[in-house]
């Protein structure tokens, strides 16, 4: 079977901590941020942005779970699996760990799609992008759907 990507680690910074003492529920959307890019950047072949001639995505939707908090200096990585995707939209499903204690910290299930940064309007991936997304995509159909996927919000207890 194959595994959901790891393409994103760090620890957790001073600025990150709150009022509470732990990571605060902005930064841990700016850590499954850094995990976004880092696959955009894997299904760009390693191409940075100035490389890609406006060939780009941007996020539509964006649902997190908090299940456990982190603190100052944890160290933390991302899992990525890839959900879903057609020619101009792709699904992530982030997990963010505590390395040290292997808890599962958030869950992050993002939204993108393939825009244009010079024309500022939707597009189809480009294809050497679309192949590459087509690649993950068919390795991570094996995997589980993760449970939190596709929900929203609401008063009841899942």
């Amino acid at each position: 079977m194959s595994e959901p990507l790891r393409f994103y680690e760090t620890i957790v910074k001073p600025e990150w901590i709150d009022e509470y003492g732990h990571m605060n529920v902005a930064h841990y959307i700016t850590v499954c941020d850094q995990a976004t890019w880092a696959f955009w950047r894997h299904v760009n072949d390693g191409r940075e942005l100035d490389e890609r001639d406006g060939h780009e995505y941007v996020i539509l939707e964006s649902h997190v779970h908090y299940v456990n908090e982190v603190g100052l200096a944890a160290p933390v990585h991302v899992t990525t699996q890839l959900l879903a995707a057609d020619e101009k939209r792709f699904v992530l499903f982030h997990r963010l760990w505590n390395s040290e204690d292997g808890a599962l910290s958030a869950t992050n299930e993002v939204k993108g799609l393939g825009f244009d940064l010079r024309r500022r309007r939707i597009e189809s991936f480009i294809p050497q992008v679309q192949a590459r997304i087509n690649a993950v995509l068919q390795a991570h159909r094996s995997l589980p759907v993760p449970e939190e996927a596709g929900q929203g919000i609401a008063l009841k207890k899942r």
